[in-house]
């Protein structure tokens, strides 16, 4: 590995911490009226958001000024680590429930998604195994199905949980490395199509996801049920208009949007910054997926352009299936918007990989 530059990708780590910063204002704004109801103190989101920010900058610059290739070599541990947490959040006494998943490690209000921590692990170990000399993934048995029986497992454990929208994240972070490491488009459509059959099998498993379809389809057959959340987020984002209604001036959060600071916060900014603002959020997300991807045409090795596609990626995924919820395009998944919403796992872990992928960029050529 040759000399570091003497800073990462700037643009990069300037949208990360811009974005980082509207979060930190967005979800105080978002989550004030819900915290002194809840708890009698309007910042109490606020200050946690804070905390997990600090413990998530630290990480980030951590990870910044560590040379990427040496987590190659824990890319194994961390995958049988990040199953074992899958199993036992699980187990009933152990495993938190919470949003009607079981998907929480910890105690009292404090606790960790191993599902958030699982998707850096597979993306991880993908990048290790498909930049391996010996790696045939043009042939479907030996080359791509190794790799699929990975994310096949890992989506079956926390669709036990179950928690259908960081299923999806992995998945497309995943799909995104393979396609990456050179597999056959046929093979991939072909698996495609085979997972759609799996997915409407899965829909059809369980009442409350065909509700939720039902829901997405025609939110006003049962506005105070199913459809109630994508109704009272179009309410939101609506009268926002092209300027918004100001800041902190927000009416869906008076408790008509449920978590108004978590899976839908950019109903509130859409609401409260309006159209622009909304656009000025996606223009610093694109422009951090493109330095994302500008790092992994660029990195110098195979695992690092990998690594960089993958926590791209997650990224990019994520935000299309965040936003796409808020807007009514896709159904309600339970998905954090990055960088942006309420959470102690989530933008810890984001920040974490974020680090990862500026280092990487140190190497770029």
């Amino acid at each position: 590995m040759g000399k570091s530059r003497s800073l990462p990708d700037p643009i990069m780590l300037l949208s990360t911490v811009l974005l980082l910063a509207i979060g930190i204002i967005m979800v105080y704004s978002a989550s004030a009226v819900l915290s002194f109801r809840e708890f009698g103190d309007a910042y109490y989101y606020l200050k946690r958001q804070l905390l997990f920010a600090a413990l998530g900058g630290v990480a980030m610059v951590v990870m910044m000024n560590v040379d990427y290739w040496v987590w190659r070599k824990y890319a194994k541990l961390a995958l049988i680590i990040g199953f074992v947490m899958l199993l036992i959040v699980l187990v009933p006494g152990i495993g938190v429930v919470r949003g009607g998943a079981r998907s929480w490690l910890g105690i009292a209000s404090f606790g960790i998604q191993p599902s958030e921590f699982m998707k850096m692990c597979v993306i991880l170990f993908l990048a290790k195994l498909l930049s391996e000399d010996n790696v045939q993934i043009t042939n479907f048995t030996r080359g791509l199905m190794p790799p699929l029986a990975i994310v096949g497992v890992t989506f079956g454990l926390i669709m036990l949980q179950p928690d259908l929208g960081t299923g999806a994240v992995l998945v497309g972070a995943s799909l995104l490395i393979i396609y990456t490491a050179g597999a056959r488009i046929a093979h991939l459509v072909g698996l495609a199509m085979i997972g759609v059959v799996g997915l409407i099998g899965l829909v059809l498993a369980e009442p409350y996801r065909m509700k939720r379809i039902t829901g997405f389809l025609d939110p006003w057959q049962d506005p105070l049920g199913v459809g109630y959340q994508a109704i009272q987020s179009l309410y939101a984002v609506g009268p926002g208009g092209l300027v918004g209604l100001g800041l902190g001036m927000s009416r869906q959060k008076y408790s008509y949007l449920p978590e108004p600071q978590t899976d839908f916060i950019f109903s509130i900014i859409g609401e409260e910054l309006g159209f622009i603002g909304g656009t000025l959020l996606l223009a610093l997300f694109t422009l951090l997926v493109w330095r994302g991807l500008r790092t992994a045409i660029t990195a110098p090795d195979t695992f690092g352009s990998l690594l960089a596609v993958g926590i791209t990626g997650m990224v990019a995924v994520q935000v299309i299936i965040n936003i796409g919820v808020v807007i009514g395009m896709f159904p309600v998944t339970g998905i954090t918007l990055p960088l942006i919403s309420y959470g102690g796992s989530s933008l810890t872990l984001m920040l974490t990989s974020l680090g990862i992928l500026l280092n990487i960029s140190r190497y770029a050529r």
